[in-house]
């Protein structure tokens, strides 16, 4: 399952320099570590003679894929805001999420697809040689640690886009597991839990594609963040000295950083230009505090109820 929204505490920002440089960092240690085990999962795979560990590197070689659209992704959301995207590029990063979704969709359903044709005709299994299993046994520790190493990245700058790709690299590890089972199964004498172990690779990987790609559609179209973090930014507002009241709070993702509109409530006895100071403090304090992109903020007078019927 995808991780649970990032906590917010009060250093929620970071650069989107220091994001990229370190989508870079572990991207590249992924491509590094997928490069080397596609290449020797298939190769032992096609002389093992296992349909289970051929799908694997497959997998892993769907990942190199994957890495060079977040390093595409990375690039082009660390810029900064222009004429055409005054909001910025974080947006970048939901598509790479969205590309990501459908990538493993479309490798889980050939694997699906591969498979059910060899179950189809069960005497062609043949009977897969032992180097296999310590190849997936091999595979199974190398992604494990990688997706280890890429979550906390992830966590530690704050992207979903970095989550999406860490989870994919579990993903992996999960695959090679139940190819280990499928290669055991066939060894001890029974062919068909290779093919088997096969299909159920195909379906994990389409379950977390579809996961991925649906999220990152949902985000695209303007998604708020969960009440959770609403109730946060709503408690900054109200934090804020001279601000008596906040209503129609709204939000809306970008990328991995939020749009706010608020409506804030100040007295009504102010100047306009006093309430304006108090809306551009109460910005400034939810920007710092928290991954907000920006902050439209309409101001309304507030009254005392005992004066609602004084005369004015």
């Amino acid at each position: 399952m995808r991780e649970p929204a990032f906590e917010d505490t009060e250093d929620t920002r970071h650069p989107p320099a220091e994001r990229a440089a370190a989508a870079r960092r572990s991207t590249w240690v992924s491509v590094g570590v997928n490069l080397g085990l596609s290449s020797v999962q298939v190769a032992v795979g096609l002389l093992a003679r296992s349909q289970g560990l051929i799908a694997d590197g497959i997998h892993s070689l769907s990942d190199l894929v994957a890495d060079f659209i977040v390093l595409l992704a990375s690039h082009h959301g660390a810029k900064d805001a222009d004429a055409d995207h005054p909001y910025g590029h974080q947006r970048f990063e939901t598509g790479a999420s969205l590309a990501l979704g459908v990538l493993l969709l479309a490798v889980g359903a050939g694997m699906l697809l591969a498979a059910l044709r060899k179950l189809e005709n069960p005497a062609d299994i043949a009977r897969v040689h032992v180097a296999a299993l310590w190849v997936a046994a091999g595979a199974l520790l190398a992604k494990e640690l990688l997706f280890r190493y890429m979550l906390a990245v992830a966590k530690r700058v704050k992207s979903s886009m970095l989550v999406a790709n860490a989870w994919h690299a579990r993903s992996d590890a999960a695959s090679s597991l139940v190819v280990g089972v499928g290669i055991v199964g066939n060894l001890a004498g029974w062919p068909l839990l290779d093919p088997i172990a096969a299909l159920i690779v195909g379906a994990m990987i389409g379950r977390m594609g579809w996961s991925f790609g649906w999220d990152a559609l949902h985000d695209l179209m303007d998604r708020a963040v969960d009440d959770e973090e609403v109730q946060a930014i709503r408690a900054t507002l109200l934090g804020t000295p001279g601000v008596l009241g906040v209503h129609d709070v709204r939000t809306r993702k970008m990328g991995d950083m939020i749009v706010v509109d608020a409506h804030l409530e100040v007295d009504a006895a102010l100047s306009v230009e006093a309430g304006h100071d108090i809306a551009v403090a109460a910005r400034a304090q939810v920007m710092q505090r928290h991954r907000v992109l920006d902050l439209m903020t309409h101001v309304d007078p507030w009254r005392r109820p005992d004066l609602d019927h004084a005369p004015r």
